[in-house]
């Protein structure tokens, strides 16, 4: 008999920009797929028709803290799950995590939880932070497994006593397409050498920082570029106001090109992805340019600091001084080095962080979780890799 496996999130969004890759290796391994999460414009991913259905979620508000809405949240789910009655639940993103595992454990059925990262909640010393630490303890009281994505978030959980050393592991993020995100011309620097930040624009992400360290490097090379890509409006506590984005953009510190479906044009265009974050599970952004062959500047911080080997620089998080001068280092270069630099990201994204690894890794789990007798004789190696 043919196995369901859920895939819950709190957006279409993340369904299609991280969970399609291992939706189609599913499919091709011979599994239903039901994916559970709110409806929004990526809902056009269902043309693709890659699982058995999409159920909408309507009581899932990211940033409301109103607990009768979490509690309304966590009655949806049970009843999806008591009438759909998958064999294996995989659940990500906080919400999810905390009120599906809650849901799964009342319908009696295994899940698996993914902590992409531990945001602004886990960045301040709140009552809501203490709350949410204590949610996540019930809620993965006896949870089958729960995945992140770097070592150091793991050992918070272990140490706060919040999960069991062996109900987890660590899994290098969400992955990479290489093969949609490759390098897409020849890698030359541009004559005005140009830094991209990408991301949406919180103060956690360093934002200030990069701009603070834009004016630096720009009062000694003015003909640098920093360019921003994303979205100013999220409804977050750390969003940077519209007044401080003005006075940034009017004061060409900083060429703002908003948010965009496609980040590659941009990436293929530029010399550097800066990342000065506080705090990442994996960052996506930096895997990305890393996959187009791009050095990279980032945090040394739980999940940024993976990603630099010999293809970038790290820093110290909310540090300007150190982030321009790293900006500095690497704008003053030299061909041969930039070179090698852009070529080891590259070697990097295809040996640890390529999506098919990543897919692997999650397969071998839920096939021991949910062994699927019906096996499909497609190829799933080469399914995992189309976007």
């Amino acid at each position: 008999m043919q196995k369901t496996i859920a895939v819950v999130t709190n957006s279409t969004w993340n369904i299609y920009n991280f969970r399609l890759g291992l939706i189609k290796r599913l499919k091709a391994e011979g599994y239903n797929v039901l994916v559970i999460a709110p409806v929004d414009e990526y809902i056009h991913y269902l043309n693709e028709s890659h699982f058995t259905k999409h159920i909408p979620l309507k009581h899932l508000a990211p940033q409301s803290k109103n607990p009768i809405k979490n509690l309304l949240l966590t009655w949806e789910l049970l009843k999806i799950y008591k009438k759909e009655q998958p064999d294996l639940i995989l659940h990500y993103t906080i919400k999810p995590n905390i009120f599906g595992s809650i849901a799964a454990k009342l319908a009696k059925i295994p899940s698996i939880s993914t902590v992409t990262g531990l945001g602004y909640t886990f960045l301040s010393d709140s009552f809501t932070n203490k709350m949410v630490k204590s949610l996540y303890r019930f809620a993965f009281g006896k949870i089958q497994k729960v995945i992140f994505h770097n070592a150091v978030d793991q050992k918070l959980f272990i140490d706060k006593k919040i999960i069991k050393h062996d109900q987890s592991l660590v899994i290098p993020g969400s992955g990479v397409n290489t093969n949609y995100f490759r390098p897409l011309s020849l890698q030359t620097r541009n004559e005005k050498f140009v830094f991209l930040f990408i991301g949406r624009l919180l103060y956690d992400k360093g934002i200030i920082e990069f701009v603070n360290a834009a004016k630096i490097v720009k009062s000694k090379f003015p003909e640098a570029e920093f360019w921003v890509i994303g979205e100013a409006e999220a409804k977050n506590p750390s969003i940077v106001s519209k007044r401080d984005l003005l006075k940034w953009v009017e004061a060409r510190y900083i060429h703002y090109l908003g948010p965009t479906k496609d980040v590659r044009k941009f990436i293929k265009k530029v010399d550097a992805v800066v990342l000065p974050s506080y705090r990442e599970g994996m960052p996506r952004a930096i895997l990305e340019g890393m996959a187009m062959a791009k050095p990279i500047i980032t945090t040394n911080t739980p999940g940024c600091s993976a990603t630099v080997k010999g293809n970038g620089f790290l820093v110290p998080a909310k540090d300007v001084q150190s982030l321009a001068k790293a900006m500095i280092k690497m704008y003053q270069l030299d061909e041969i080095d930039y070179q090698r630099m852009a070529a080891k990201s590259r070697q990097l994204a295809l040996d640890i962080f390529d999506e098919k690894l990543i897919i692997e890794h999650y397969y071998n789990i839920i096939k021991t979780l949910a062994p699927n007798n019906h096996q499909s004789t497609a190829n799933s190696t080469i399914l995992s890799n189309q976007k």
